[in-house]
């Protein structure tokens, strides 16, 4: 019994007691030796949620990884809206420590148990939880790639068999992390009858919208074509022109705020959106006047990422994208909203409504992307230090203040295709996503439009000045 419930607090990610750490002999572990109070400290306090349970932020990140109440809201005051995602790897370091065996070696059994299916529901469910934890937290190409062909068949089995809510729900949001992490040329086509029927057939909202949500990775970076991404977001607008309905979910925010964000992350991928842009403004419209803070707030997101593709493909073409909607309407409408919101949804939801609205506002009007602030300084006059200009050229617009922190770096928010990217690996990878960005070619080739910033600059060195004097 003790070593089971040491097994069970080290896979999901809690300390053992300093009891339960003493040997038979009543003598200390090694990991357990005396620590000076400075280091025993840690800088970050760990999350309170095991990897596996649900988030209440946000429909579409069912199983939010231990720190990802670190990210910061899109309604948040700051300049930079930003996620934390250092102390889940040091977290998962320690575990290490106190586990005989690595990350891999845990993984590797984990992956044998999710091929046993001869196992009560609850092992199953621990099982994909600390199975989908380690591929979160950790790039496990090597170990995937041995197994893929036999995981992928033992997922979509618990995904269609699951006894229990929990379980078909871990089991697809494994599905996702298994593709991102060792994306096949041929899993979407394996994969898709299997996604498709728990959309349509599930009786679980939950298990449906982390089911759109893997169709969503599982066509762009699981060997899905052209052809078959455009009729995913066809799919995606089917249920959101239905109110969820088409899905089985009749009038259900979550699966349909889930369809919102899935269609957003397929479209920036496509490079002509020109052929769905009529259908899916209409639609988008419509949900604009939903009760949901959350569908309203993706409904505008999509208005506004339809708006970027026509100027874009304006640019690049000089030929006119056929968008029927003018903008001066949009923004009426969104006006509307935000007046008449005070009478229908919570505090919290009117003021993330708000800010979501205004962004979009100001994207229409000045042709930029998501967080771009107008407001501003005047630029700082060296002889009398205060910031006094001499002329409108001196003031300078604070710009875009939506920003992702992974690790040292600042990846800046720019435009509403990144967005929609940003948004849906945050729901996916949570506090890992740090991880995954200096380690997985998949995240880095999704992110690779963005323009990152280094967090701290390193200081220039008295010789590198004197070269750059001598140049």
């Amino acid at each position: 019994m003790h070593d089971l419930r040491k097994k069970a607090l080290l896979e999901s990610g809690k300390t053992l007691s300093r009891k339960a750490r003493l040997k038979p002999d009543g003598s200390r572990l090694k990991s357990d030796t005396p620590r000076s109070s400075a280091n025993q400290s840690p800088n970050q306090s760990p999350g309170n949620s095991r990897a596996g349970s649900r988030a209440n932020s946000r429909p579409g990140s069912r199983y939010a990884s231990e720190d990802e109440g670190g990210a910061s809201d899109a309604d948040n005051d700051d300049d930079i809206m930003t996620m934390s995602t250092n102390s889940a790897s040091a977290d998962d370091d320690e575990f290490d420590e106190l586990s005989s065996s690595t990350w891999s070696e845990r993984l590797r059994d984990h992956i044998a148990e999710v091929k046993d299916r001869k196992r009560s529901i609850q092992a199953r469910e621990e099982t994909l939880a600390a199975y989908l934890h380690i591929l979160r937290h950790h790039f496990a190409l090597s170990e995937i790639k041995k197994s893929v062909s036999e995981v992928v068949p033992a997922l979509l089995r618990s995904i269609r068999g699951g006894g229990s809510e929990e379980e078909r729900t871990l089991a697809t949001a494994a599905l996702t992390m298994t593709i991102l992490t060792f994306p096949s040329e041929t899993v979407f086509e394996h994969v898709l009858p299997t996604l498709k029927a728990a959309c349509e057939e599930d009786e679980e909202a939950t298990v449906k919208a982390e089911a759109i949500q893997a169709l969503s990775l599982a066509v762009t970076y699981g060997g899905g074509s052209s052809t078959a991404a455009d009729e995913v977001l066809d799919y995606l607008l089917e249920i959101i022109e239905s109110d969820g309905r088409s899905a089985g979910a009749d009038d259900n925010g979550a699966v349909v705020s889930a369809a919102l964000q899935a269609w957003a992350f397929v479209a920036s991928h496509v490079e002509d959106l020109e052929a769905h842009s009529d259908q899916a403004i209409e639609a988008f419209m419509e949900q604009l006047d939903s009760t949901d803070p959350d569908v309203q707030t993706g409904a505008g997101c999509n208005i506004a990422l339809l708006f970027e593709a026509a100027r874009e493909y304006e640019q690049e073409t000089g030929e006119s994208f056929n968008l029927q909607y003018n903008q001066h309407r949009i923004m009426t409408r969104m006006a509307e909203i935000v007046k008449d919101s005070s009478k229908t949804i919570s505090k919290k939801g009117r003021k993330q409504l708000r800010s979501k609205f205004s962004s979009i506002v100001t994207s229409l009007e000045r042709g930029k992307g998501p967080g771009y602030s107008t407001a501003g300084r005047g630029a700082v006059n060296p002889h009398t230090g205060g910031n006094k200009t001499s002329g409108q050229a001196e003031f300078q617009e604070f710009g875009y203040r939506e920003k992702l922190r992974v690790n040292d770096q600042i990846v800046v928010i720019n435009t509403w295709s990144l967005h929609a990217r940003v948004e849906t690996l945050k729901a996916v990878l949570g506090g890992g996503i740090g991880k995954h960005y200096m380690e997985n070619p998949v995240i880095k080739d999704i992110l690779d439009s963005a323009e990152v910033e280094l967090l701290w600059k390193p200081k220039k060195s008295k010789h590198s000045i004197a070269e750059e004097d001598e140049d």
